[in-house]
């Protein structure tokens, strides 16, 4: 066994404790730190095949926005007095009889399945051409769009201004 399958090894069983602790906690804060984990963990399989971009990309987008901005709605939210968060479920034989069916099925092609086995070549950087083809080709879409979330944030801006002319 390599260094790299230890590694994949590692993020994968992080990835499915983490996903059991964000699916199984009574407490949503644990939830979302455990989801915390689980992103990470796939960030570190884009890196693992070469797509370092999308790793990259998966960690500033989700785990540097989306889940801080999940965890800052969960905890000022979590101070509002006489709200109660209901994390118990009615379904739990029908989930466990599900993920039990899926979980023979998935077996089930993994082990009948002919693999097709090659030799893993070394993976060259994917930045590189990626950034040569986003500002070649799609430079003027790129324009569109800066245009567009301009006057989107405009917009809002607008929309979140407190007017004090109808008071």
């Amino acid at each position: 066994m390599e260094l790299y399958d230890i590694i994949f090894y590692f993020f994968a069983a992080m990835i499915l404790v983490s996903g059991f602790v964000v699916v199984g906690s009574k407490n949503i804060v644990y939830s979302a730190y455990s989801l915390l984990f689980v992103l990470v963990g796939i960030a570190a399989f884009y890196i693992l095949l070469g797509a370092d971009f999308l790793g990259v990309v998966q960690l500033m987008v989700y785990v540097g926005g989306i889940l801080i901005l999940l965890l800052f709605g969960i905890m000022l939210t979590n101070k509002v007095k006489g709200v109660e968060i209901k994390s118990d479920s009615n379904f739990v034989i029908p989930s466990l009889i599900t993920i039990a069916v899926f979980t023979a099925f998935l077996l089930f092609v993994i082990t009948e399945t002919n693999w097709l086995e090659i030799t893993p070549e070394f993976v060259q950087t994917t930045v590189k051409s990626l950034g040569i083809e986003l500002i070649q080709n799609y430079s003027l879409v790129f324009e569109i769009l800066a245009v567009v979330l301009l006057i989107a944030l405009i917009g809002a801006a607008t929309l979140a201004r407190n007017d004090n002319k109808e008071n």
